[in-house]
């Protein structure tokens, strides 16, 4: 029987001793606390934001040798004596507190990966947990690490020893474990979603305790998220930028009210200045700037007052300032946390849904409905969107189109030339630059758009206020797109199907177009547009969706409609009919429920775009893909575009309909047999 531990040194020992037995050497292969790369301990003291944090020390033990396609991936070790120090947990997930982060092994492991990460210099660590009593009683958690978030983690639970650390080619098999998969990245998506919904309906409440306006919120949650990004000298590369001045922070509002130092001025001038920092146009700062001077425009929101309940836990003081508070929800539960968000999720739209829905007018006069992230990722992945596509959308909203597209952009960019090389770096600064183009006519939402794409590390180059069919037609020309995504707005003529058409006739031959629109456009109402379109490009498919898919905003049965652009329609050809709308959720006022495995559906409708019914050997979830699928072809009349007029009806009886019809009549007939008997004894006959 092993001897029990008495010491944390006997945990050491052990992690020293595994290591040893694969052959890695002190020093050469592995380090102890008191080893470590000058460039490891600038790493472990974080970002500018976290430096005030609590220093926790250095991990026990690090690994620096592993690399995955030139990038480094360290490994970090935390051990603790004792099995029920391993891990220290709540309803949440792992906690991230101070006393936990100092006491538990896999919560301190964690905590240091996520400093790694938020100080830039590394985009993925691995954290190793180990606690014990004795070599028999022994755990070992791993975790791969890959933002700056306790959320931002996966856990690795097949393996449970340090083998997996031995060579090179070990740890490559380990990390092709670790990446996320597609289901780990729509789970991750949901989850992003949900949990932004929770802190939205929580700001939501606050703002309106403070008697912020509904119009107001939105643009105050991005404003503020502008004021609290550092400031940096702006250079063609973002390597090695100088830093020229810090974000704001709550310690920095000090709830003056003097003119030039009230809470609210300091917000906007910071805005101001970042922006200007950023290189952004004039005339498109000044457009920004206006929406967000609501911020400072009302001197009372700089006063002192109550505390409401959503920041009482965040604030000592008993009063300070509506714009404070604000500042400070925001600070905490969304900035500090906008790494551990999907890099798919539309942040400011999500915001601006949830939103809209406690809000008096729901935005549906304005026609403005946002597209969900699990849908505007499916139609960028339809469309399979990488680096080498120019992408478009002419009724912008929020971006959350030109986030799915830029995120698949950079992903295939890492993929195919090494995330972090100088050859993937210069394609994905030229994407965020060059390749998206996105116009949007409402002013807030034009603001939203280019607060999101900033935030996303600044795609905003080419969103552009004004209407679609205003712009000159050199600005569509010399963007040359090869790709385009909309959800126009509902309220707009034949449901808004001319934007599509325009957009279309202002692409390249062989483009790939994907709208969702109210299905009614393709069935009758939009007619002139459809007839224009098959004219010069060529319907490719059509996805019946959900008829919940935007509640509770609006109840309206939607498709999406998929073409290929510069080719007239060719009717001797078919089109692909596609009923998605069953796609797995259950949508309520406030929620969304997961029923019948969305995570794979949303995977499998991409195989059955691509394969038709020949993905049946690829599909994971259940599907009926006789009822699910058909080709059909379609007339120039603009009319047939929809899935429910190509569904094949079988007329012929089956066995089973005639059993079923003979035993629908006898029944029938001894029931008239007994009706009748019961009737003449009542008669007496």
């Amino acid at each position: 029987m092993a001897a029990n531990w008495k010491l944390e040194d006997d945990v050491n020992d052990f992690v020293k001793h595994s290591l040893e037995s694969l052959q890695l050497k002190k020093t050469i292969d592995y380090n102890v606390e008191s080893a470590m790369s000058d460039y490891m301990k600038d790493a472990l003291k974080g970002s500018a934001k976290t430096k005030n944090k609590t220093n926790f020390g250095k991990p026990d033990f690090h690994i620096e040798k592993y690399k995955i396609k030139n990038n480094a991936i360290p490994v970090v070790f935390e051990d603790k004596l004792h099995l029920n120090k391993l891990i220290a947990l709540n309803s949440d997930g792992i906690k991230d507190d101070e006393k936990s982060v100092s006491a538990f092994a896999v919560n301190g492991a964690i905590y240091y990966a996520t400093q790694m990460i938020a100080s830039g210099k590394y985009n993925e660590v691995i954290a190793i947990g180990v606690a014990g009593d004795s070599e028999s009683d022994v755990k070992i958690d791993v975790y791969f690490v890959y933002g700056s978030s306790f959320k931002t983690i996966k856990q690795i639970p097949k393996y449970q020893t340090l083998d997996f650390l031995e060579n090179q080619i070990t740890f490559e098999n380990f990390y092709n474990d670790c990446v996320l998969t597609d289901e780990d990245k729509h789970e991750l998506l949901i989850k992003s979603k949900a949990e932004l919904s929770t802190y939205a309906k929580e700001l939501n409440k606050l703002m309106h305790n403070h008697n912020i306006t509904a119009p107001q919120r939105v643009l105050y949650v991005s404003g503020m998220l502008l004021s609290m990004q550092d400031i940096f000298e702006n250079k063609d590369s973002s390597d090695e930028r100088k830093l020229i001045q810090e974000g704001l922070i709550p310690e920095d509002l000090k709830g003056l009210l003097t003119e030039s130092k009230r809470d609210g001025i300091l917000i906007t001038s910071q805005i101001d200045e970042f922006l200007k920092a950023k290189g952004i146009p004039e005339e498109k700062r000044k457009l920004m700037i206006a929406s967000f001077n609501e911020i400072s425009k009302d001197k009372q929101r700089d006063e002192p007052t109550n505390l409401f309940p959503q920041v009482s836990k965040l604030i000592k003081e008993e009063k300070v300032s509506a714009n404070k508070q604000i500042f400070i929800y925001i600070y905490n539960n969304i900035y500090l946390q906008i790494d551990a968000f999907s890099k798919n999720l539309d942040i400011m739209g999500e915001l601006y849904s949830e939103f809209l829905k406690y809000a008096l007018g729901d935005g549906k006069e304005l026609g403005i409905v946002l597209t969900p992230p699990y849908v505007t990722k499916m139609m960028a992945q339809i469309l399979n969107i990488t680096y080498k596509n120019k992408v478009m959308d002419l009724a912008t909203g929020s971006a959350g189109f030109l986030i799915s597209s830029m995120e698949l952009m950079i992903n295939s960019a890492n993929e195919e030339f090494s995330k972090g090389s100088t050859k993937a770096k210069e394609i994905i600064e030229e994407i965020k630059k060059k390749r998206l183009l996105g116009v949007e006519l409402n002013a807030e939402m034009f603001t939203l758009a280019a607060t999101n794409m900033i935030l996303r590390g600044d795609g905003s180059s080419n969103i552009q206020k004004g209407s679609s069919f205003d712009k000159p037609d050199s600005l569509y020309t010399d963007f040359n797109a090869d790709r385009i995504l909309l959800n126009p707005p509902f309220t707009f003529e034949e449901n808004g199907m001319p934007f599509i058409a325009y957009g279309l006739d202002r692409m390249q031959k062989g483009g790939l177009g994907a709208i969702i629109i109210q299905d009614s456009a393709g069935s009758g109402k939009a007619v002139k547009s459809n007839q224009q379109i098959l004219k010069n490009h060529t319907l490719v498919a059509s996805i019946k969706m959900p008829v919940d898919l935007f509640q509770p905003m609006a109840g309206v049965q939607t498709s999406i409609y998929i073409f290929e652009a510069g080719t007239p329609h060719d009717y001797e050809k078919t089109v692909k009919f596609i009923d998605f709308s069953n796609d797995g959720y259950k949508r309520t006022s406030r929620s969304l429920i997961e029923q019948d495995e969305p995570i794979k559906r949303y995977s499998d409708i991409i195989k059955i775009f691509k394969s038709g019914k020949n993905a049946k050997s690829k599909i994971e979830a259940n599907w009926d893909l006789d009822a699910t699928y058909t080709e059909d072809f379609i007339t120039d009349s603009g009319t047939d575009w929809n899935f429910g007029a190509h569904i094949k009806i079988d007329t012929k009886p089956t066995l089973e309909d005639f059993k079923k019809t003979v035993a629908d009549y006898l029944a029938w007939e001894v029931s008239n047999i007994i009706k009748n008997n019961a009737e003449n004894d009542r008669l007496g006959k």
